[in-house]
């Protein structure tokens, strides 16, 4: 299956996993994700932002049936409002359940 670039596929919806949830509501709301608290019905409360270009990025908590996992992401940040302000370039940060999370900064 092949898909024309004019409508090709974006991500639309990214959500994690987290045994750790407040800690990574501080981490990437830390990267300038603008985190609010959510829930929907019965469901557990859980953070979500809507980005730029519309992507909802969701942070859950951990369970058994959907247990905290690997995935690799990448943000670009303004460097200059991390503490500690980061430089140009690449850096790669480990969330609060070790997820390896790319930072790049112009």
């Amino acid at each position: 299956m092949s898909v024309s670039p004019v409508k090709a596929a974006r991500i639309a919806l990214v959500v994690l996993y987290t045994d750790h949830l407040e800690e990574s509501r501080a981490f990437y709301a830390g990267l300038g994700l603008p985190l609010v608290q959510e829930q929907h019905g019965r469901g557990p409360l859980h953070y979500a932002a809507t980005l730029p270009d519309n992507t909802v990025f969701e942070l859950y908590p951990a369970n058994a049936r959907r247990p905290a996992s690997s995935v690799r992401l990448g943000f670009t940040v303004d460097g200059r409002a991390m503490t500690p302000p980061l430089a140009p370039g690449r850096h790669v940060v480990e969330d609060p359940d070790g997820r390896a999370v790319e930072l790049y900064v112009a």
